[in-house]
């Protein structure tokens, strides 16, 4: 048996979960999974259908590998095991893990109204306790990518704008950023949270959608409610839920 069996199979249930869930169409998104202390993740194989994900289809990278002083980065190299071909996103989810050392999961989906904000190149405001939850503030966007960029190497500069945009933000507080013209990238400390995350931001950018549709001038949550709701969550003195 594999050593890296337990991520695969984690890997694999994590990215089942996504058209449960209604969170991808076709096989539009992908997960994957971290394992630190190997120095490899475990990620979706690319173009493959949900129903025929098994998790020795999972292909696991060394996800510390970087792209040489031409801009390539070899995934074949990079490849510790797997007979497939990995997630064409597979450098973006390697260019997070490296930059934000706390994550242990990512998640790429092009879930309908995330993807719609970002498609309109706009943030998600935190109009709501249901936001304020899950997301210490509103859920970025991220700026255009350059021509030179998108030339480059798409993927991993993908990644490089993601970390650019987290410059002064709290990845740890805000899982989440939609990719301005693209889609969602979510992350979270496993996968069970990350997917949960995922489904969660399209729950919410379905309401605050419809918030403005029926109110465009719909104010947003005060600081004072979004930081009760959040901190009540997630803060040092946290109560909500059972120890």
């Amino acid at each position: 048996m594999s050593k890296y069996q337990d991520l695969k199979e984690a890997c694999c249930e994590a990215n089942k979960q996504l058209p449960k869930l209604g969170i991808v169409d076709i096989t539009f998104g992908n997960v994957s999974v971290v394992d630190r202390s190997l120095g490899v993740m475990a990620i979706k194989p690319s173009g493959v259908d949900y129903d025929d994900l098994t998790p020795d289809c999972m292909v696991v990278i060394d996800y510390e590998a970087k792209p040489d002083a031409n801009h390539e980065l070899d995934l074949e190299k990079a490849k510790i095991e797997g007979d497939l071909r990995p997630s064409s996103d597979t450098p973006t989810h390697m260019r997070l893990y490296q930059a934000f050392g706390d994550i242990g999961s990512v998640v790429h989906t092009h879930s309908r109204n995330a993807t719609a904000f970002a498609q309109a190149g706009m943030a998600i405001p935190c109009m709501g306790t249901t936001h304020a939850d899950y997301f210490y503030g509103e859920v970025p966007v991220s700026r255009v990518m350059t021509p030179e960029e998108i030339s480059r190497h798409y993927e991993w500069e993908t990644g490089n704008v993601i970390v650019e945009r987290f410059k002064d933000l709290d990845p740890n507080q805000v899982n989440a950023i939609l990719f301005n013209g693209h889609a969602p990238f979510i992350w979270g400390k496993n996968a069970k949270k990350a997917v949960e995350i995922a489904f969660a931001l399209e729950v919410i950018a379905e309401m605050t959608m419809k918030s403005l549709m029926l109110r465009p001038n719909a104010l947003h949550l005060t600081q004072a409610q979004l930081d009760k709701h959040y901190l009540r969550k997630h803060g040092a003195g946290a109560y909500y839920g059972q120890k």
